[in-house]
């Protein structure tokens, strides 16, 4: 267990720099899956900003694991070469922060249709974002979604296949909320997965802290640690928090179950959560 890594989305503890080192020391979290920061998205920030950021990290021994960006979560028909450019400025600035991951999502589908003929535009500009990273020290990783291409296991796989060096996210509590049986979702990516988002949820889609829903956390993270991975990113969304709004498709919003007097306490028992887990 001492190679353990527990990162954190510590936007959700605070929105403000100083006070997410704050919440990430106190849990004694190695690190974090930036995505606001300081009133800012990650994917806006200027050079001079994530020099400054990158500072205070270091200065407290703390990492930027990811980048938890919002690149790919446009609709498939949106203008994608504005996407493209906004992708490209983010993976300066994730250079200048030192981020080892790049998270990143697979187009939201137009409601009511059926996806499968948007399967080789999906390929072809997540390729294009491929192309675009090369040259950076950095993995490209997509997660699952609600409402993207890759929302089950099945199109998460055909994206890896398609596409080798994109790794795999594997998030629980949103493969619960598409109604995807996540034990078999592991058992088709298992050998795709780079990193793990630690959140659960129940069957109504409300989240919970991890083991507390049917996201078969508990054996996922058990089989994850056995087959040699090491790294994982909590995702409390166990409180409203600023920004959670923007990651959200419209008419749609994230139901939380549990009650915290402030976001810090939501964050530390998420963090508390699957610590116990572990």
């Amino acid at each position: 267990m001492e190679n353990i890594k527990i990162y954190a989305f510590s936007d959700e503890a605070c929105p403000n720099l100083d006070g997410q080192i704050v919440a990430l020391k106190r849990n004694g979290l190695n690190g974090v899956e930036m995505r606001g920061v300081d009133g800012e998205n990650v994917s806006a920030l200027s050079v001079e900003k994530a020099r400054e950021i990158r500072k205070k990290l270091d200065d407290n021994d703390l990492i930027v694991w990811s980048i938890g960006s919002p690149i790919g979560k446009i609709n498939i028909k949106d203008d994608f070469e504005a996407h493209l450019d906004l992708f490209r400025k983010s993976l300066e600035t994730s250079a200048i922060l030192g981020a080892k991951c790049y998270r990143l999502f697979s187009f939201y589908m137009p409601k009511g249709e059926d996806v499968s003929p948007y399967k080789n535009e999906v390929i072809e500009k997540m390729g294009r974002m491929v192309d675009a990273a090369r040259g950076y020290d950095i993995e490209i990783c997509h997660e699952n979604e609600k409402g993207i291409y890759g929302d089950v296991p099945e199109r998460c796989l055909e994206i890896h296949k398609a596409l080798p060096t994109v790794r795999g996210v594997f998030d629980p509590a949103n493969y619960v909320q598409c109604g995807v049986d996540t034990l078999k979702g592991w058992e088709l990516l298992k050998d795709y997965i780079y990193y793990m988002h630690i959140k659960d949820a129940m069957a109504d889609g409300f989240v919970v802290p991890a083991g507390k829903g049917i996201g078969n956390v508990a054996a996922i993270v058990k089989d994850y640690i056995a087959r040699g991975g090491n790294s994982f990113t909590i995702e409390p969304h166990l409180a409203v928090f600023d920004g959670l709004s923007g990651l959200e498709r419209e008419g749609e919003s994230t139901k939380a179950l549990y009650t915290y007097a402030t976001n810090g306490e939501a964050f530390d028992a998420a963090c508390n959560a699957f610590k116990a887990l572990l």
